[in-house]
């Protein structure tokens, strides 16, 4: 038994750095064709002159309607996704006194408004194949939270209602839609995010005593993703070292 996603085509959004770029790297290493997102132009054209053949990376800002649109007509080009992550997000901690509502139009764009039109997109195709299977990247901070969360925990929280409604609506066709709440991960978001005095401190309030990688993040997601997984939908899983349960 091994999880293979050879003759698949898959969409990872935000997928050049953190968890994103752990997921491409494992789903190209297992044989898979990758549509993938990013945000920095030369940085896409860069990547797209290596591997022209397995991946094909897009230049996409989720807070801008016109940016998503356009790639969201481009996917529609596809004949078939079998596979849809919804990894893109992004954060801004502040009290709730020094939040603007700017920030909560961007945040709420990128980790939840894009989730939701991609769904809708690739479902379509999806449908037309009788099979699909949807991974949304969620938060600890969408099952608990904290001060200063209150804008990024509004769209975590949101981005497991909308796993939960869309499996339950499209289950019949074959397309599994789960979560994946990592905890606190290791990558370039958490770094500018905490200081190196608040990740030390967050070390000793987590189980296992670390952060996890990205990589590890990746394992779950593969094989829920995967043609292995084949009942399970609408569910939500943590992956966190233990953290929500202390």
């Amino acid at each position: 038994m091994k999880i293979d996603f050879k003759g698949q085509v898959v969409l990872v959004t935000g997928a050049t750095r953190g968890i994103g770029k752990a997921l491409a790297d494992d789903f190209a290493e297992l044989d898979a064709e990758l549509i993938l997102t990013g945000t920095h132009p030369e940085q896409i054209e860069q990547l797209n002159r290596r591997d022209p053949v397995k991946r094909k990376y897009y230049c996409v800002d989720f807070t801008d309607s016109n940016s998503t649109e356009a790639f969201v007509e481009e996917l529609g080009r596809y004949g078939k996704i079998d596979v849809c992550i919804n990894n893109a997000g992004t954060n801004k901690i502040d009290y709730l006194d020094d939040t603007r509502l700017e920030d909560w139009d961007d945040i709420l764009a990128v980790n939840l408004r894009a989730p939701f039109i991609i769904t809708r997109a690739v479902s379509k195709i999806m449908k037309k194949n009788g099979y699909g299977r949807i991974v949304n990247i969620a938060s600890i901070f969408g099952v608990v939270s904290r001060e200063k969360r209150s804008i990024y925990s509004s769209s975590k929280f949101g981005l497991r209602g909308l796993t939960v409604a869309s499996s339950n609506e499209l289950a019949q066709y074959n397309i599994l839609v789960n979560s994946i709440s990592p905890g606190f991960v290791l990558t370039e978001l958490t770094k500018r995010m905490l200081s190196d005095e608040e990740m030390a401190e967050l070390v000793t309030q987590i189980p296992s005593r670390r952060m996890a990688t990205p990589e590890e993040i990746s394992k779950v997601v593969l094989f829920i993703s995967s043609p292995l997984n084949t009942y399970l939908t609408g569910q939500n899983i943590v992956v966190d070292g233990g953290f929500v349960n202390v």
